[in-house]
Formats: C-alpha cells, sequence, structure tokens
C-alpha cells in the first residue's frame, strides 16, 4: 500500500508519501512548511513524493488530517484527496488530527496525562485530554470547546497542555503539532475508507444562518 499523507490543520502544513518495499522495510518522504493562509500543497505534494522516490501515480490512499484548527487548510486538503479519488479511484481516509498528536507523542516517549488543545477563536479551545500509557494513548475525555479560563486552570494546576501555536496565547503551553507520516501510518490500519463527499472537517460549533433581508426597493421593479 502506498499512502499520501495530508496534514493542513495548522500553520505547520506537511505531506507525507509512505510505502513499503519487497522487504518490508519503510520508505518515506516527507515535506513541511509552516505558512499563512495559503498552502503550498502541491509543491509539497511534489517533494514528498520524490523524496520517497514515487510517482503520483503510485498513491492508492489517501490520507487527510480533519482537524479541528484551520478550516482554509482542512478544507483545501480535503479537496485534493476528492479530486485524486475522482481521477484515480484512491481510497480515502479521514484522521483526527487532536488524536495523530496524541499518537505522536506517545512514539516520542512522553507519558502521563496530555491536555491536547487547539486554538478555537472567540476565547476558546478546543480540547481533547488523553492518557499516554505505555500500551499507547488512550482517551480520556472526548474533543469539546472550552473557555480559555478552563485551559489556563489546567496550566494553573501544573498540567501539560500542548498543541499548535500554544505557547503564544496560553503561558505555560508547549506547541506541538501533528504530523502527515503519523496520519499515513494511523490510516494504513484503519478501515474506515471514505467516499469524498463523506471527508468533513471536524467543527464542534453549530452552524446557524440568518438569512439577510434585501435591500431596501430591491422587490420593485424597474420603471424602466
Amino acid at each position: 500500500m502506498t499512502i499520501l499523507a495530508l496534514e493542513f490543520s495548522s500553520q505547520r502544513r506537511s505531506v507525507a508519501a509512505l510505502t513499503r518495499d519487497a522487504d518490508g522495510l519503510e520508505r518515506i518522504g516527507r515535506a513541511c512548511e509552516a505558512v499563512g493562509r495559503a498552502t503550498p500543497a502541491f509543491s509539497l505534494i511534489e517533494r514528498a513524493l520524490a523524496k520517497a522516490g514515487l510517482a503520483r501515480e503510485a498513491v492508492d490512499r489517501i490520507a487527510v488530517g480533519l482537524g479541528p484548527g484551520s478550516y482554509t487548510g482542512i478544507r483545501a486538503a480535503i479537496a485534493i484527496a476528492q479530486g485524486w479519488q475522482l481521477a484515480r479511484g484512491v481510497a480515502l481516509v479521514g484522521v483526527e488530527s487532536v488524536r495523530c498528536l496524541a499518537v505522536q507523542l506517545h512514539a516520542a516517549g512522553e507519558r502521563g496525562r496530555r491536555h491536547l488543545v487547539v486554538d478555537a477563536q472567540r476565547r476558546e479551545f478546543y480540547r481533547a485530554t488523553y492518557e499516554l500509557a505505555a500500551d499507547g494513548p488512550h482517551a480520556v475525555e472526548p474533543l469539546r470547546i472550552v473557555p480559555a479560563a478552563e485551559i489556563e486552570a489546567c496550566l494553573g494546576r501544573g498540567e501539560t497542555v500542548l498543541g499548535p501555536d500554544v505557547a503564544a496565547t496560553c503561558r505555560g503551553a508547549r506547541n506541538a503539532w501533528p504530523d502527515a507520516i503519523t496520519a499515513a501510518r494511523i490510516s494504513r490500519s484503519s478501515d474506515a475508507v471514505l467516499p469524498g463527499e463523506a471527508l468533513t472537517p471536524i467543527y464542534l460549533r453549530e452552524v446557524s444562518f440568518l438569512k439577510a433581508l434585501p435591500p431596501r426597493g430591491s422587490d420593485r421593479l424597474s420603471a424602466r
């Protein structure tokens, strides 16, 4: 299986290409850039594939980081995956970016309880709590939106808080970013293959719309 993974949920965008050769050895290509709103997606994809010595046609599965996080970045990754599936019939797998981060931290040797947070704007954060045990990461509290005061209280109690770019907004928190290589490895063992239209960003806020009134006089016929 040859996997291309797109993790664009934070300002540190990454792409990974992962496969195994005939001897069972893993071949990996990775490209990463810290960006603003614009994402050099296809440049990252070409660099990752080239480092792994793979062509686009070799990809048979795409893993997409679904967030929460940068809505623009996640939507760009989903659009690329959807187009690839239409053109090549590849399998698509969505990966929760916070779970990806928990798996990464565990693989790096972190142990104990960790609060994983993502800025949700409006003085709020997405937060999930994991216990990083010897046998792997275990979700203790599911992902939810909490006020900034709750994150500050965790830090005040000496608890460990990590997440993308959180050190700038939460004094005492540590920066950590989900990476495409981990997303690729998670997707390799996943049976949750999705059609493109089923890939959606993780967005916990209730979505509501208010229909705007038409401008005054817009419903009148022109005199001419």
